[in-house]
């Protein structure tokens, strides 16, 4: 099954997206913890913002390529030790 492209509606460049900022990511709410650089591939910068849901606790990060956000973002849930990736439909900021 071919993913569908989330929708974003940012309301600052994602890479103004700092710690303490809320994420909303389908119906969840999430608070940002940190924002950096996973992997440099030279011409490629692979971020990620790391995020917890402060009702229960539960870890998340939100991947992407820098220079293509729209068409390479991707949501992951902690689940136990491993990101999971989910499917979602829509993320703000």
């Amino acid at each position: 099954m071919e993913d569908e492209e989330i929708q974003v509606k940012g309301s600052k460049p994602i890479d103004k997206v700092k710690k303490g900022d809320k994420i909303k990511v389908d119906s969840l709410t999430l608070e940002v913890d940190a924002h950096y650089v996973l992997m440099d591939h030279g011409t490629a910068k692979e971020m990620t913002i790391e995020c917890f849901d402060p009702k229960t606790d539960k870890d998340y990060q939100i991947r992407y390529f820098a220079h293509q956000v729209e068409t390479s973002l991707e949501v992951y849930s902690l689940e136990e030790i491993v990101y999971s990736k989910m499917h979602v439909k829509k993320i703000e900021w």
